[in-house]
């Protein structure tokens, strides 16, 4: 359930839960769920139950035993605010987190009310990231949600970007990455959405990261934007205070 990754913008996934369900548009073709089906036709015995939430309460310790540091995702095949995983086990995975300190976590949920919900009942070491995906505009107010998270490192994953997303106000956000849909379906995106993202990104100092164009075959598309790649990561700050939000 660990593993080295191709994705650009991270170096390994972790997998202590495995399985998730479908929330917004932008999980409509979901590769997690698509390779779930693979695996549990091949007989793998972590993906026994399919694409059920499936909680692997031995790997919660793993990062542990990897020495040399490096950015992990996690669960990339889930997401670890879903409302079916227990409290107390999301808990035991940021306490790995914290004692695996020579690593940086770097974790995405759609799932931003409850992140905000219980983010007082965890802890937030200055090595794991949070993030929340946000694919077109109606999603938006989950970035409001993950500025109220007292996280040192605050990032989006715009990934699919299925539409517009204008006047984004990236106030305590640190990073942004940015990404086509790729795959059997894919949804196309257009170049001034993503232009737009990135000179938001220009204007409020915000780390950009263009990851693909996407399509049926995102090597063919690839990702220079402009006549160049953007790989940006974000600066980790000393101390990020939680934006309060008042309404």
């Amino acid at each position: 359930m660990a593993t080295m990754s191709s994705i650009e913008w991270t170096e390994s996934t972790w997998n202590p839960v495995t399985g998730c369900t479908k929330i917004s548009d932008g999980c409509r073709h979901c590769y997690a769920a698509t390779m779930a089906k693979r695996l549990h036709a091949m007989g793998n015995p972590r993906y026994a139950d399919g694409f059920n939430i499936t909680l692997h309460h031995d790997l919660i310790d793993l990062p542990q035993t990897w020495k040399k540091p490096r950015r992990i995702f996690v669960n990339s095949m889930s997401d670890l605010f879903h409302k079916d995983i227990p409290l107390e086990f999301i808990q035991k995975v940021f306490a790995s987190m914290e004692k695996a300190h020579w690593h940086t976590f770097q974790i995405l949920t759609k799932r931003s009310d409850r992140l905000l919900e219980i983010s007082d009942k965890l802890p937030w070491p200055k090595n794991v990231w949070q993030g929340v995906s946000v694919e077109d505009q109606r999603v938006v107010h989950r970035i409001d949600h993950l500025r109220q998270v007292p996280a040192h490192v605050r990032f989006l994953s715009i990934e699919p970007l299925i539409g517009p997303i204008v006047n984004l106000n990236l106030e305590g956000i640190h990073w942004a990455i940015v990404g086509g849909e790729s795959g059997h379906g894919a949804r196309p995106m257009e170049e001034q959405w993503v232009l737009d993202i990135r000179d938001q990104c220009l204007e409020q100092n915000v780390a950009f990261f263009f990851k693909q164009w996407g399509g049926v075959q995102k090597h063919r598309t690839g990702r220079i934007l402009e006549g160049r790649t953007w790989d940006e990561f974000p600066d980790e700050p000393e101390q990020v205070q939680p934006q309060l939000v008042f309404g």
